[in-house]
């Protein structure tokens, strides 16, 4: 599914958690992508939403995200190649972000590099040792 820029954008924000994007999401009916900003992160409860609510397309790309092989082939059977893109640059292809940009999809190109970020920041988070077990620094 191709959403619009304007919601692709919207995403973005929210994805950096820009709260009022959030809102706007839910108020036009797109809770799956504001489901989505979890998703990402390994949040069961996110992932399940995107599977209940018939939502498989964003199922998909989360888990090819995590290098998931058959989430991607899923992905390029159902010809969703821009969200197959978007998996391929978050795991590195920087050919990924070419064809995004090739394709006027630059917004998902964005979204994409957002989401890296987010991945990296929570990543970095939870690698800080000095915040855990025995170095545990008590607020």
């Amino acid at each position: 599914m191709l959403y619009t820029k304007e919601v692709i954008e919207k995403t973005t924000a929210w994805i950096e958690g820009d709260i009022r994007a959030k809102a706007w999401l839910q108020t036009n009916n797109y809770e799956e992508l504001v489901q989505l900003r979890d998703a990402v992160s390994g949040h069961s409860k996110a992932v399940e939403y995107l599977l209940i609510h018939k939502h498989p397309v964003l199922a998909a790309f989360v888990n090819a995200v995590w290098d998931d092989k058959k989430a991607f082939k899923l992905l390029m059977d159902k010809k969703e190649f821009h969200w197959a893109a978007m998996a391929n640059f978050i795991n590195g292809d920087d050919k990924a972000a070419a064809f995004l940009f090739k394709n006027n999809l630059k917004h998902y190109a964005e979204l994409a590099n957002k989401i890296v970020e987010k991945i990296r920041r929570e990543s970095d988070e939870n690698s800080n040792f000095f915040n855990s077990g025995p170095f545990k620094i008590n607020s």
